[in-house]
């Protein structure tokens, strides 16, 4: 998630105020900030992930076009990897290759009003589903595939997994604070348009993670911030649909939990701010007593910026 929030965005959190404006630490209010636009170093598999070969294209559902990446060979057991609120196919780029390499057609996609999908003028979680799955046959990632959704990502999860058994052969929910996420605080204030920054070190230095947390790895929170970024005449300004949430629902996904007809994880940061040890305490009586539960330490609620190699090592071994 890019900062500013956007006003009217579900509460999906049981902190008092996960985008609190009043932060001083510059380390957690702009951590990108002193690059001035400059890309920090990172490690070799870093760059090695980045670059490997990989697809992109869209499709069109419900008339909107919804962007994809793909890795691996066609034909192979398939992974859809689901993002949160605000984000986009582009941050499981580091990750998403490794576990292809380990057998898997994986395919990440961007949820309309997010990423380079198009905006809708409303938005549903059936719409949602029925992306994911316009998404997974477009990707070819067979007639049963798994899904792994992180934050928000876990909610169209939980439902494919209740709604669209047959399709899928495990759900994967990472770091969603299930039982709270109903709870939904009144808006801010009315959606407005997102600013436009005359530099992209401007917007750079603007970025912040929501909820707010360390940046462990500054060239993971480098180059998720870039893609959450689009040129537009006057500067630079966020992708993401500013007005998504005005009019969106979530409704209770619990009973998508009691009801899933295939096997299920939970994953979760243990530094988390969402997901504290009584959110998971809670999650435990609502997900299906099969459910696999797995901590990772030193991650926070952005699991795969915090420890993705962790990430990807949990995920392998799920998928087995």
């Amino acid at each position: 998630m890019a900062e500013p929030a956007p006003p009217g965005a579900p509460a999906l959190d049981p902190v008092d105020e996960p985008f609190d404006a009043g932060i001083e630490d510059p380390a957690l209010k702009s951590p990108l900030r002193a690059l001035d636009g400059q890309r920090p170093d990172a490690p070799a598999w870093f760059e090695a992930a980045i670059a490997a070969p990989h697809e992109r294209a869209h499709v069109e559902v419900a008339g909107a076009r919804v962007e994809w990446l793909a890795w691996g060979e066609a034909g192979a057991p398939g992974l859809l990897l689901l993002h949160g609120n605000g984000a986009n196919a582009d941050w499981w780029r580091f990750t998403a290759p490794l576990v292809a390499a380990a057998g898997w057609r994986v395919a990440a996609l961007s949820w309309s009003g997010m990423g380079n999908s198009d905006h809708r003028a409303a938005y549903s979680i059936p719409l949602f589903v029925a992306e994911a799955l316009a998404v997974a046959e477009a990707a070819g990632l067979g007639a049963r595939f798994a899904v792994a959704g992180h934050s928000f990502g876990g909610v169209p999860t939980a439902a494919l997994a209740a709604e669209h058994g047959t399709r899928l052969a495990r759900a994967i929910v990472i770091d969603t604070p299930f039982g709270r996420i109903g709870n939904r605080r009144p808006p801010r204030g009315p959606a407005r348009p997102h600013r436009v920054y005359p530099t992209l070190a401007e917007a750079l230095a603007r970025f912040r993670w929501a909820p707010v947390q360390p940046s462990p790895n500054l060239w993971a929170t480098d180059f998720i911030a870039r893609s959450a970024l689009k040129q537009v005449p006057g500067g630079f300004t966020w992708k993401f649909d500013p007005f998504l949430w005005e009019h969106f629902s979530f409704g209770d996904p619990t009973g998508w939990l009691a009801g899933a007809k295939v096997p299920m994880d939970y994953v979760w940061g243990e530094q988390s701010l969402l997901v504290a040890a009584g959110v998971v305490a809670e999650i435990r009586r609502l997900m299906p007593r099969t459910t696999r539960f797995v901590g990772i330490p030193e991650a926070h609620h952005h699991v795969m910026a915090d420890q993705p190699l962790a990430l990807v090592a949990v995920l392998k071994v799920l998928l087995q």
